[in-house]
């Protein structure tokens, strides 16, 4: 894993997000991303350890925290390692919140 910075598309698709790299590229390109909180057009956007990424994708709203940047596409369960779905952490704090 690297600690500098990587491209938004590259990141959406070594992390497994994207299927393809041109997928990546339409998802940035659609306006659908937001990352630490403004919209990204851009491609090339520099992701960082620690950046928020927010974005639709499969009929549902992504809430990603980049964890690490990987060297390269690799196995789904070290692609995992990368990132922390924070949507999925709300939605389970919610339901165990007392009622």
């Amino acid at each position: 894993m690297s600690e500098g910075a990587l491209r938004l598309d590259k990141f959406l698709w070594f992390a497994r997000i994207a299927k393809t790299r041109t997928a990546a590229q339409a998802i940035v390109e659609n306006g659908r991303v937001r990352l630490d909180g403004r919209v990204v057009e851009r491609t090339s956007t520099p992701v960082k350890v620690g950046s928020v990424l927010t974005f639709a994708h499969h009929d549902r709203v992504r809430v990603l925290r980049v964890e690490a940047l990987p060297l390269q596409r690799g196995p789904a369960p070290e692609a995992a390692t990368c990132i922390t779905d924070l949507a999925a952490q709300s939605a389970v704090d919610a339901r165990s919140a007392p009622k």
